[in-house]
């Protein structure tokens, strides 16, 4: 299980280390374009939409020792929800995209 920080040590999210990492993707794309968007964590019956912008710290914390392999299809998912207007909202994960039947890995 992961961690992430926003806005100082006072506002942290557990996130499970394989969607963390997808998760990191997305944030590091939109904030190297300079796209700050909105992001809804919801935990049993508690959403908090943090503003992602580049002037806040954002801290990334991962537990587990082994980097998980990432799938394109949920960074692609992930990606979208940020890029709109609804702002990013976890997602289940998606089948992998295949080539040949095979998934496709993608090392973090």
């Amino acid at each position: 299980m992961g961690k992430l920080l926003y806005g100082g040590r006072d506002r942290s999210f557990d996130i499970d280390d394989r969607l963390l990492a997808h998760l990191r993707i997305v944030i590091m794309n939109k904030l190297r374009r300079s796209e700050p968007f909105m992001y809804h964590h919801v935990d049993a019956n508690l959403t908090t939409s943090l503003w992602i912008h580049p002037s806040v710290p954002l801290v990334l914390h991962f537990y587990g020792s082994r980097a998980p392999m990432l799938n394109p299809a949920w960074i692609e998912e992930l990606m979208r929800g940020a890029n709109s207007a609804q702002g990013l909202y976890l997602t289940p994960e998606p089948p992998r995209a295949a080539v040949n039947g095979t998934p496709v890995p993608l090392p973090l």
